[in-house]
């Protein structure tokens, strides 16, 4: 069994179509897996939630996805004006039946890999789409965090940084950001986004579990194009990245 993990796409169509190009040139794929925020603060979220459905792509809620279908869980987040607007323009963009689609994402999946291996998939954490699991994170508090569930590999997105972590003798997975990947994981500071897009390759045979960190060059020009395009009030931001 070989899953393909992406998260963290954020309306950024070109990454999320050169990645899924990239996966299907790797071969082999069985099942593409999402790990959260679809569509926001990019500027082609209708695009890319149109070719999620279309590859029929399970999908995993994060926070941004949330944002969308109940606007006040937001302000628990940030306060940042252009990241709100940002949002907000998203929501306009979408209709009301792609939100409704949105609302349907699990909070935790189980991918079977094996008769005696499966993938649990989550966004933030099993207990919050907001929470953070990094390489630094103590393991005491990834224990509160993931809330008793057991598994040899487990794969949250959100903090937009790739990872494979051991933990208690299992894996934690963070195939990183599709669309918006950062150069460093950054609280209240504006990020640096690097030149690339990332996702993941979870394979299992004959009881051997691998997992494969991969990174696919992006077409900047492009995206910096699809920015100055769009009505997105990230667009100056984005495009200051991609210049």
């Amino acid at each position: 069994m070989r899953i393909a993990l992406i998260s963290d796409i954020h309306g950024n169509d070109i990454a999320l179509k050169t990645v899924l190009q990239d996966i299907e040139h790797a071969g082999g794929i069985d099942q593409v897996v999402c790990l959260g925020d679809v569509a926001t603060l990019g500027p082609d979220p209708c695009a890319v939630v149109k070719r999620l459905r279309e590859i029929k792509c399970p999908c995993v809620l994060g926070n941004h996805d949330a944002f969308l279908f109940d606007p006040d869980l937001i302000h628990q987040y940030t306060e940042v004006d252009y990241i709100i607007e940002a949002v907000d323009w998203c929501r306009e963009q979408l209709s009301r039946e792609e939100i409704d689609w949105m609302g349907e994402f699990h909070q935790v999946l189980e991918v079977i890999l094996s008769d005696e291996t499966s993938l649990l998939a989550f966004h933030g954490s099993p207990l919050s789409h907001m929470d953070n699991i990094l390489a630094r994170t103590p393991d005491a508090e990834i224990d509160r965090m993931i809330q008793g569930l057991e598994g040899k590999i487990m794969a949250c997105g959100h903090t937009h940084i790739q990872m494979v972590r051991q933990h208690r003798g299992g894996l934690i997975v963070n195939p990183g950001s599709v669309g918006l990947p950062f150069r460093e994981f950054l609280v209240r500071n504006t990020p640096q986004l690097l030149d690339h897009a990332e996702y993941a390759i979870i394979s299992e045979e004959n009881g051997c579990l691998s997992v494969e960190a991969r990174r696919v060059s992006l077409d900047r020009k492009a995206m910096f194009e699809a920015a100055k395009a769009s009505a997105n009030p990230m667009r100056y931001w984005l495009m200051d990245e991609y210049s």
